[in-house]
């Protein structure tokens, strides 16, 4: 089971907003997953995001591999 970080869209039309959470690759992006560790509001300023850090470093450890968005948010936020 190839398991990844990712975001989640669950925004109003053109109001994007995200919840980050650990799922399987091959379900849909708006799908089935195993947790959520976050969220993500591309709309507020500055953007805001507030990450379990503690459990995106487990999953991390674990074998989750973070998409490059979710990789630059963890980066920007201190997560990695």
């Amino acid at each position: 089971m190839a398991v990844k970080i990712r975001l989640r869209r669950v925004g109003a039309k053109k109001a994007p907003f995200y919840r980050i959470v650990v799922a399987d690759s091959r379900f849909p992006r708006d799908g089935r997953f195993i947790e959520e560790i976050g969220y993500y509001n591309p709309l507020e300023e500055p953007s805001v995001v507030k990450v379990d850090a503690e459990k995106a470093k487990e999953w991390i450890a674990n074998g989750a591999q973070p998409t490059d968005t979710v990789k630059a948010l963890f980066k920007k936020h201190g997560v990695l």
